[in-house]
């Protein structure tokens, strides 16, 4: 099963020169860099010391997201929680990395769109009008039934 960490020989890998392969360096297309796993060399160089961290990276990743997804709710800083998890499977797994890269992608693309003029003025107009009706209710609130503090209720 490949999950997307270098348990390729570094000896094949540097066998296929652009001369065996009958490319030329110019004519190859710009590659994303292969994912290359952080883990220690020890460890890659024993399979099943690399699955076991494998396994320690995925469960330790698990716990920092469902931390994160807890504090969405909860006090606490939720969605750094989830990306920081991201980021803990991304040293270890390829398609972490291709979602982190992608989250990072639309995360920048939001900042862009929230940074426009027209979608800040919309969204200044709408809490206004917002703040303008909560307003308004508590007024009425007020007004229909006063302001009563907790320690001058009557018993």
């Amino acid at each position: 099963m490949n999950t997307g960490s270098n348990r390729e020989t570094h000896e094949s890998a540097s066998s296929a020169s652009p001369e065996s392969t009958g490319s030329t360096p110019s004519d190859a297309a710009p590659e994303e860099e292969r994912h290359v796993s952080k883990a220690p060399a020890f460890i890659q160089a024993r399979r099943g010391l690399h699955l076991s961290w494998q396994v320690g990276v995925f469960i330790v990743g698990l716990a920092v997201i469902a931390a994160g997804i807890a504090m969405l709710v909860l006090p606490g800083p939720g969605w750094v929680a989830i990306f920081a998890g991201l980021v803990i499977w991304a040293t270890e797994f390829a398609w972490a990395q291709v979602v982190l890269r992608w989250t990072k992608r639309k995360v920048s693309e939001a900042a862009q769109k929230a940074l426009d003029p027209k979608v800040r003025r919309r969204n200044i107009i709408l809490t206004s009008v917002g703040l303008v009706i909560a307003g308004a209710l508590i007024g009425f609130y007020l007004w229909k039934y006063g302001l009563v503090l907790p320690w001058n209720v009557k018993k």
